[in-house]
């Protein structure tokens, strides 16, 4: 089989896309046939060697965690911790798959697993909005914003997205009630009065993650997916950093919302696994837009 995968650790150009054979399952593991693998920017860690201490990877490497394919016939999906998503065949436990919503293509389908539990944990787990409150998620037009926005809203709460002017109608499809451009320097004075909740799902400087402190009313939450924020000790806010864990459970809720059409699924575009090096280098370049898949 062909499989998209790193020799070493570096740059981009350390991906090749090479002939290797096809993995065998072990006991609890089963032979996936791939038919997508999403790009995640964690995946840029896995590449350059930034997660190899944390995730035990050692080269030569598939990449790629978000995947889904066909088992016997049955289309799954999931979430490889340490990849080898990125191949015409992979070979994942068991207890890691669950069904694949059938309302949408199967390839499309892998955007779903790191983007949506991350997305479920950061609303349900973290932020724990109620009906009526107002909610701020800042860099609602990635992956994980598509699904923050909806469970959101699912969770009956009034929605603020900030986004870039090139995501902002993709925020709207989600189902947000305002949508800001953060990269206007007044963009934190058009929100009409003060929220209940923060969900930061973009790199933030000390600056920008004051302000979004300061948008918070006494009481409110600020949960973080990209690096710790540390209210002030006289702030009457609380502030979380997390980083999503595999969760069957929680997936296979999220394949049956967007089955029954209260979440949906956009890929911004598709892409083969040979092209994975340029996909990194427009990552790198900030060139991405949305959920990227990538296919055999």
């Amino acid at each position: 089989m062909r499989a998209a995968l790193i020799q070493e650790f570096g740059g981009p150009d350390v991906i090749g896309y090479e002939e290797v054979p096809r993995p065998v399952p072990g006991p609890g593991e089963v032979l996936v046939k791939v038919a997508g693998a999403a790009f995640n920017p964690s995946d840029i860690g896995a590449r350059s060697g930034l997660l190899r201490e944390v995730l035990g990877h050692e080269v030569p490497m598939v990449l790629g965690v978000d995947v889904s394919g066909t088992v016997a016939g049955e289309p799954v999906i999931g979430r490889l911790d340490r990849g080898g998503a990125m191949a015409e065949y992979t070979v994942a436990a068991a207890d890691l798959l669950v069904r694949a919503p059938a309302s949408i293509p199967l390839a499309e389908a892998a955007a779903i697993p790191v983007a949506g539990l991350t997305a479920w944990q950061a609303v349900h787990e973290h932020a724990e909005p109620v009906a009526g409150e107002r909610v701020l998620i800042n860099g609602a037009g990635g992956g994980v914003g598509m699904f923050a926005v909806q469970l959101a809203k699912h969770a009956g709460a009034h929605v603020v997205a900030t986004a870039s002017p090139r995501s902002a109608d993709a925020a709207r499809r989600y189902g947000a009630d305002q949508v800001v451009h953060y990269t206007e320097p007044s963009w934190a004075d058009e929100i009409d009065g003060p929220v209940d909740a923060v969900l930061n799902l973009a790199p933030i400087a000390p600056a920008a993650a004051a302000r979004l402190l300061a948008l918070l009313r006494p009481g409110g939450r600020l949960v973080s997916i990209t690096g710790p924020v540390e209210p002030p000790e006289d702030a009457k806010v609380t502030a979380t950093h997390f980083v999503a864990r595999n969760d069957t459970a929680q997936l296979a809720a999220l394949a049956g919302l967007v089955d029954t059409g209260k979440v949906r699924v956009e890929v911004a575009g598709t892409r083969a696994f040979s092209e994975l090096a340029d996909v990194h280098r427009a990552a790198a370049a900030g060139d991405l837009q949305g959920k990227i898949v990538l296919t055999p």
